[in-house]
């Protein structure tokens, strides 16, 4: 079967050990995480997790069948790339004295990045954006000594008006929160 990167987007109990148990059931079945990002969403009981990995049809139905099962799960679902905003966010660190800056403060103006330390020796710069324009602006940067570089890993939302919660009880693939109280 062909492989392709596939986009994950999932709900998730924010507690501790819940990406250990995520990430332990990719390593398990011998699922490759290509990037993840988390994060805290506007109700800080759940977390937002964004997972991409290169797989076949196969595999991602699987991926969802397994991640759905966990009980830290509240909903998972493969996102439409057509109908997705995805970006990255990356910091860079080149080493260059003072004099041979210009080529590179022309780069981040084009690349609409931006300068976040500058010393004598080296400048860091931030950028985001879709994985392709930050991959462009590493390689435009290369020739110079790249010294050091941080990337987040792609973290992405629905267009429009639908949200990621709006699937809970609509999809195979979910768990509803139960009080714990109960």
């Amino acid at each position: 079967m062909k492989q392709e990167k596939y986009l994950f987007s999932l709900l998730v109990r924010n507690e501790s050990g819940v990406l250990t148990r995520i990430s332990g059931l990719f390593a398990r079945r011998g699922y490759n995480i290509d990037s993840l990002s988390v994060g805290v969403t506007e109700d800080a009981a759940v977390s937002r997790m964004t997972i991409t990995a290169t797989c076949d049809e196969y595999m991602k139905e699987q991926i969802l069948k397994q991640l759905s099962k966990l009980h830290d799960v509240i909903i998972v679902e493969a996102m439409d790339l057509e109908a997705t905003v995805m970006r990255e966010l990356l910091l860079i660190k080149v080493n260059v004295a003072q004099g041979g800056r210009s080529e590179i403060l022309e780069a981040i103006s084009i690349f609409r990045a931006k300068v976040v330390d500058l010393t004598p020796e080296s400048l860091t710069v931030e950028i985001t954006g879709e994985r392709n324009k930050c991959d462009a602006f590493v390689e435009y940067l290369r020739p110079f000594g790249i010294a050091e570089l941080c990337r987040t890993g792609i973290t992405a939302i629905k267009r429009g008006a639908e949200r990621l919660a709006d699937g809970i009880g609509k999809n195979t693939y979910e768990h509803i929160i139960v009080s714990d109280e109960e």
